[in-house]
């Protein structure tokens, strides 16, 4: 599926599917590779989100049909395209305490307890199909429905950055402080926001995250490295099958 319509006055949008899985996101991914290799005079920025891509351009450079013919010449470059091969972010988290003050909840709601519910949460990697709702805050696929719970029925008015909660079968890390409804199981002291930082947003649509077990100590001393400017995330690259 390709269809390319026009998003208000100076937008373009191109639906790449009907139903949210990693082809589709793995599409997404490669338009958005060529756009950003290609760097096309008069677009100012592109988001790709669950099924789509938007494409804002500045109208006193490119028109509506030029950036048209463009997006189809991308199209065909598509066929062979070589990608590079996904990055994998570790997060670090605090689990528990005042840090994850639902982690019980979530254990006893599904039957667990709070070890394996940790257990699970950690063990395995989450596609990163869209960033969304604040700056920063990922939309993660791939959580095990052994641990998916409701979200509360009173959402709190403030829920501080860089918790990691469980909203029904999704589990996702708040960027910034926010109210919010999801079930906060922990907490990462990585930004995944930062306006003084270049870029601003950490994480990108297409990548990946492991969450990774931290103690209350090693989450001190890698906050204390964060602020001191000397910590340094653990990437890795997707294995080729």
């Amino acid at each position: 599926m390709f269809d390319v319509r026009a998003y208000g006055d100076t937008g373009l949008r191109i639906q790449f599917g009907e139903t949210i899985s990693e082809t589709t996101n793995h599409t997404i991914r490669s338009f958005s590779y060529l756009l950003e290799r290609t760097a096309i005079p008069g677009v100012v920025e592109w988001i790709p989100t669950y099924l789509d891509i938007s494409i804002l351009y500045d109208p006193y450079m490119l028109t509506y049909e030029q950036l048209k013919d463009k997006v189809y010449d991308l199209k065909d470059e598509m066929k062979g395209l070589y990608l590079p091969p996904r990055q994998i972010i570790h997060i670090p988290v605090y689990y528990g305490g005042e840090s994850g003050p639902d982690l019980e909840y979530v254990a006893s709601y599904n039957g667990l307890t709070t070890d394996e519910v940790i257990e699970i949460h950690t063990s395995r990697d989450y596609l990163i199909y869209m960033i969304g709702f604040t700056p920063g805050f990922p939309y993660l696929g791939g959580m095990s429905e052994k641990i998916a719970t409701p979200r509360l029925k009173n959402p709190r008015s403030k829920t501080p950055a860089g918790s990691v909660g469980i909203a029904g079968v999704q589990t996702g890390i708040y960027s910034m402080e926010t109210p919010g409804g999801w079930q906060v199981i922990g907490r990462t002291p990585i930004k995944l926001y930062d306006e003084r930082r270049d870029p601003s947003v950490l994480l990108q649509s297409g990548h990946s995250i492991r969450f990774q077990h931290v103690t209350k100590e090693e989450y001190h001393c890698i906050e204390k490295d964060i602020q001191n400017e000397c910590y340094t995330l653990e990437v890795r690259e997707e294995e080729t099958k």
